[in-house]
């Protein structure tokens, strides 16, 4: 794939993989800049070709450490403004803070709003994103969001697994429409787990709605964080007589005891995208790393070229 024009990616330090996979899908070369980090915590950055009159992408997720990485792209963005830049594209794999995205209690921030206001406020011109914890944080940018879907890309391996018997599971109530939407491309029946949750981070299961006995079960999220609804939604799931379960989603936050929790656990397999790098220590046997790089790449163009973005989807 060739691209004419002043269209340039550049990478900040959180996917660098990612970003010179997405270049490659492209036919470009990634942009040359450095990023250093000073002795008090500062973070400096510096572009090293011009870019005046260029249409910029800046591929950076919000993943650990996600306030250093949110502020690299802030400073990225403030750069790319002082240098002339035509326009300044934030490309967020995953967009971190996307669960505080409303008030649960008095007094608590909507940080979702936050992180929107300041990514504008950088000077940004346009977003682009993949599965949004919820669709209505496009909402709280003033510019253009570009929303992309990770599900055909999870919905083509597993059917080239050529599953005869199988079940989509949600992991909640929320997931329910993400859940349906995988189970019309796969052809499969649908269920529902019925959760709470007592705190953060805390799940409770409380029933299994649908049909699962004798079924191989996929279990689909946008996210996994700590893996506790994956791990105790399969051994649910084969208490009540799934013969394997799946599961999948589009970021792999894996924090904290999530990969102890991935290995104890009854998963046959854990498929995931590269949104999110998966650091040495946490990989894992049975783990499967889809790419994204492809679809980033194919939307850039689109973008780039002032061509529609939704076309990826029909």
């Amino acid at each position: 794939m060739s691209v004419r024009g002043e269209l340039k990616i550049f990478s900040g330090t959180a996917n660098r993989p990612l970003a010179q996979e997405v270049a490659d899908c492209v036919g470009i070369t990634l942009g040359k800049n450095e990023i250093e980090r000073y002795s008090d915590g500062e973070t400096a950055v510096t572009i090293d070709e011009s870019v005046r009159g260029a249409d910029v992408f800046i591929i950076q997720p919000f993943c650990y450490p996600v306030n250093e990485h949110l502020m690299e792209l802030l400073i990225f963005i403030d750069a790319l403004k002082r240098a002339s830049t035509r326009r300044i594209n934030a490309v967020i794999p995953y967009y971190g803070y996307a669960r505080q995205d409303r008030k649960m209690r008095a007094r608590d921030p909507i940080s979702a709003k936050l992180v929107a206001d300041l990514i504008t406020t950088a000077g940004a011109n346009r977003v682009i994103t993949m599965d949004l914890h919820a669709g209505q944080i496009q909402g709280f940018f003033n510019i253009p969001v570009d929303h992309l879907v990770g599900l055909p890309i999870l919905a083509r391996y597993f059917r080239q697994k050529n599953i005869t018997n199988g079940v989509v599971v949600s992991p909640d109530l929320g997931g329910v429409t993400r859940a349906r939407e995988l189970s019309e491309r796969l052809e499969m029946p649908m269920a529902i787990i019925d959760k709470r949750r007592p705190a953060p981070n805390v799940t409770e299961i409380m029933n299994v709605i649908g049909d699962v006995k004798g079924r191989q079960a996929i279990i689909v999220d946008d996210m996994i964080d700590t893996a506790g609804t994956a791990t105790q939604g399969a051994e649910e799931l084969i208490e009540r007589g799934a013969t394997c379960v799946y599961a999948c989603c589009t970021h792999a936050v894996l924090s904290g005891p999530a990969k102890q929790r991935i290995i104890d656990s009854k998963l046959k397999e854990l498929v995931v995208t590269n949104t999110i790098p998966l650091k040495n220590t946490l990989k894992l046997d049975n783990a499967v790393i889809l790419s994204v790089a492809p679809l980033i790449g194919d939307a850039i163009v689109r973008i780039h070229e002032n061509r529609s973005v939704s076309k990826l989807f029909d």
